[in-house]
């Protein structure tokens, strides 16, 4: 068992990369092995989410981290992939590179995962797609998730109108709009959630394109459009684009839409609404929401493909409907005349043994396992 795991993540932001580093470090803690996470100096979130025996060096670039490693070889777990010629340097002191693939690589360049030694895949959809690309090394074992909700599951909770923008400072505009945003926001109305009457679908989420809800509801709309006793309540900010298309595809039922922003008590989210409406399928690693929403008791509406075939039990977490770019949403909307008729709920009793898959136990074993994986080739300093 390696004494230390030394991880590296350079996003600024918080989203799924960061929560899977999160309990990724916690099982690592739970088997004796201390985490050194490298992490931007601008992603101040770090210390409210690991463990205390972790330990966040704060750095710029990954060409940062060769100085800062003590010359004896570690090894290091990438979330954040580096190119070539940044890891060559950590490579050459003898230190043992290896990476999480965090997404698909379908459509995507495999160049960047090319420099490990070993790779670790989410879900079965993304290590066929790293399988598809030729790349080496691949664990075979997808190590899937933990739905993480300590601290975040307050069921009664008051969910209050935030903003639906998570501003990409990167983008000149983004950054022009966030500054006059930020003038009106302090001006805007924050309504308290509350339910209306009908049946409430929900995203929660945030808006990334990696979702493509702007192409899903570009199918859906029309088939909520013809039945009006269901609503969207979309809890999840995005770049300004996200927003703008997401907005458009959702002109034929605006009226029944409300944006509700990010909210951190997810809990009092799912029980808010009736279902948990997820994107389309390709483009998705895991699907952490998914995991969550099951794990409190929300059934899951998703479309019948990787990687939900692997985190959904149908008829017992979840619905599965047709790819609706295939048949125009009429699965879909055979999907919403049977909800109409009679809800569906998730099966407790049934759905422990799929659940139970997605419990901090069961993934701490996971990584026990790959521990033992890593070992055996000689990658464990």
């Amino acid at each position: 068992m390696p004494a230390a795991c030394f991880q590296v993540n350079l996003q600024r932001g918080f989203g799924g990369g960061e929560v899977y580093t999160t309990f990724f470090t916690r099982a690592l803690d739970a088997l004796g092995v201390q985490t050194v996470l490298y992490a931007h100096r601008d992603a101040a979130f770090w210390e409210a989410h690991l463990p205390a025996s972790a330990k966040i060096v704060r750095i710029d670039k990954i060409e940062d981290i060769v100085a800062r490693m003590s010359p004896q070889p570690g090894w290091l777990v990438f979330h954040t992939p580096g190119a070539e010629r940044a890891v060559a340097p950590l490579r050459a002191a003898g230190h043992r590179l290896t990476a999480f693939a965090h997404m698909p690589l379908y459509g995507r360049n495999p160049d960047s995962l090319r420099p490990y030694e070993a790779l670790f895949a989410v879900s079965g959809h993304v290590a066929a797609s790293l399988q598809a690309a030729g790349l080496q090394g691949i664990y075979p074992e997808p190590l899937y998730g933990v739905a993480q909700l300590e601290g975040r599951s307050q069921l009664d909770a008051t969910l209050r109108a935030a903003s639906p923008y998570d501003w990409d400072t990167r983008k000149l505009r983004d950054r022009v709009f966030a500054l006059g945003y930020a003038l009106y926001e302090p001006r805007r109305a924050r309504p308290v959630f509350a339910r209306l009457p009908g049946i409430a679908l929900g995203i929660v989420s945030r808006l990334t394109p990696i979702k493509q809800f702007p192409l899903l509801f570009h199918h859906l709309a029309p088939v909520l459009e013809r039945h009006p006793q269901f609503r969207l309540e979309i809890f999840g900010a995005g770049g300004y684009a996200s927003v703008r298309d997401l907005r458009r595809a959702l002109a034929p039922v605006r009226e029944r839409v409300r944006f509700w922003g990010s909210q951190a008590q997810v809990g009092a989210v799912y029980r808010a609404v009736d279902y948990l409406v997820t994107g389309l399928p390709e483009k998705e690693a895991l699907g952490l929401n998914v995991l969550e929403a099951q794990a409190c008791g929300c059934p899951v509406l998703a479309v019948d493909a990787p990687p939900f075939t692997e985190t959904v039990a149908p008829e017992i977490t979840g619905l599965l409907y047709p790819d609706p770019r295939a048949d125009r949403g009429s699965g879909f909307e055979r999907l919403l005349a049977r909800l109409g008729a009679a809800p569906f709920r998730v099966d407790a009793a049934r759905a422990a043994p799929h659940l139970e898959r997605f419990s901090a136990e069961a993934f701490r074993a996971r990584v026990a396992v790959l521990l033992q994986w890593l070992s055996a080739r000689g990658l464990l300093r």
